[in-house]
């Protein structure tokens, strides 16, 4: 883990932005009750948990999203930043599809 707090905030920062970047993902969630989240200096990236020996990322998956595809690929994409650290992945929810149609 970074010792200088800007340091860890532009890792969080860049974990969050590559997670949200991975096709198939609508945003992150921060859990039932916003829990999940890692804590900076006057703010809070919510559905991103962050420490020494995990990385735990929670988000919405697009609506037509391929799930096991989406979460291999976050997965993936945070695996060059994480530092070692163990990525998990839970999708909390689906989006609603643009169009209205749900079949």
């Amino acid at each position: 883990m970074a010792t200088e707090n800007g340091d860890f905030a532009a890792l969080a920062d860049a974990i969050a932005d590559a997670a949200l970047a991975v096709p198939g993902v609508q945003g992150l969630h921060g859990g039932a009750f916003d829990e999940i989240a890692t804590a900076l200096p006057g703010r809070r990236i919510k559905g991103l948990r962050l420490d020494r020996d995990g990385c735990a990322v929670h988000v919405v998956a697009e609506w037509d999203a391929d799930i096991p595809q989406a979460a291999a690929a976050i997965r993936a994409a945070l695996a060059p930043l994480t530092g070692g650290r163990t990525v998990s992945v839970t999708v909390e929810d689906v989006g609603e599809p643009e169009n209205g149609d749900r079949t």
